[in-house]
């Protein structure tokens, strides 16, 4: 029965993920940095950081600088630090001259029938993962979901 639960929860994780985007969409294309999920530090390090990482991936480790859209939630705090860490510069409200190479960043932090869904999206892609959380921090439970934009 467990079995059947998580394969349930498992397929539907990237439509979930897919439509959270649909509803937050705002003019600009981006979606609206969210983090309705309260969830503790270490839980938000967690999930920074393994969002981070995978991120990385996409862009390219430390090449650009990330306009990050933030809100003041626990995870918006974490997701810069983890941006920092990882080697990107980040600007939230300042200008940047035209030769810098800029990333506009969003992100969205769900609750989901006892799962976290995580999301970053930029103009070219969207990843999104689900993950459980405990006391000491977050696993991840889904595979990354990656939609490319045309």
């Amino acid at each position: 029965m467990h079995l059947r639960r998580f394969r349930a929860r498992l397929a539907a994780a990237p439509i979930l993920l897919a439509l959270a985007g649909c509803q937050t969409i705002n003019s600009g294309g981006l979606a609206t940095s969210t983090a309705s999920a309260e969830i503790s530090g270490p839980a938000a390090s967690a999930i920074a950081g393994d969002m981070v990482s995978r991120l990385s991936e996409q862009i390219g480790p430390g090449k650009a600088t990330v306009a990050l859209k933030q809100d003041s939630s626990t995870f918006g705090q974490a997701l810069e630090a983890s941006l920092k860490a990882w080697g990107y510069a980040v600007v939230t409200d300042q200008k940047t001259d035209d030769n810098t190479k800029l990333v506009t960043l969003a992100y969205s932090v769900e609750h989901f029938e006892g799962q976290v869904l995580a999301r970053l999206s930029t103009s070219n892609f969207e990843i999104g993962r689900a993950y459980n959380v405990t006391v000491a921090g977050a696993l991840p439970a889904s595979p990354l979901s990656v939609m490319q934009r045309g």
